[in-house]
């Protein structure tokens, strides 16, 4: 099984994610995640990304594909599928994705939008607090640290990222609708896309997500 997760800033892709991976005994794949993990390692991709990133520039769509492309080759994915959330993030990306999988004479079989209200982002995103060590995240309502301002697994000091106000996260929103757009006419005319309202608790949500996945797999065993 290979499922996708879109959805904007704050809707919970991340936390749903990685809640299915465990479910459904999937590999959860992050770009974030690869990312980090190729700058830390040193690897020649994790160089040429670190040299952009300490520039303050984007790492650039190729560098994050090959990264990508490495972690589509390991073990666990090649048996079990995978769970892929922060890709693709333009049509560019979903038909790049399309052809590495194409290649692999395979694809995706479900794509899910988390659809969340803008008061409900807001609401998540401003009261996000991030570890300056390890970049586990937090909530000052939702999921508070045990120590105040301390990370639960590593100690790292937490702070607000300051594209974390709501003006900001406004125009974010603004960026990502008008990306995403495309994206989403891409996947729905592939009738992959299948649509969660995301407002709702955590659990309500996975559990929405999972009775869908059960559905697809019935229906393409038919």
């Amino acid at each position: 099984m290979k499922i996708i997760l879109l959805g904007p800033p704050g809707a919970g892709k991340g936390t749903q994610a990685k809640d299915l991976s465990q479910r459904l005994n999937l590999p959860h794949i992050s770009t974030g995640d690869i990312l980090r993990q190729n700058v830390s390692l040193s690897t020649e991709l994790g160089k040429k990304a670190k040299d952009f990133m300490d520039r303050g520039l984007l790492v650039p769509d190729e560098l994050i594909t090959e990264m990508l492309k490495e972690r589509l080759q390991q073990p666990d994915v090649q048996e079990e599928g995978f769970i892929l959330d922060g890709y693709p993030r333009n049509l560019n990306q979903a038909q790049t994705l399309d052809n590495i999988l194409k290649k692999k004479n395979t694809e995706i079989d479900i794509v899910f939008y988390l659809d969340t209200s803008e008061s409900v982002i807001i609401q998540r995103l401003s009261g996000r607090l991030v570890c300056s060590k390890c970049g586990a995240n937090f909530h000052i309502k939702n999921m508070p640290p045990k120590v105040d301002m301390i990370c639960d697994y590593c100690q790292g000091e937490l702070y607000q990222r300051t594209d974390d106000r709501e003006e900001t996260i406004k125009k974010r929103l603004q960026v990502y609708y008008k990306e995403v757009s495309s994206l989403i006419k891409y996947y729905e005319r592939q009738n992959k896309l299948q649509r969660i309202c995301a407002d709702e608790e955590r659990e309500i949500v996975l559990s929405r997500i999972i009775q869908m996945v059960k559905n697809h797999c019935l229906t393409t065993k038919t």
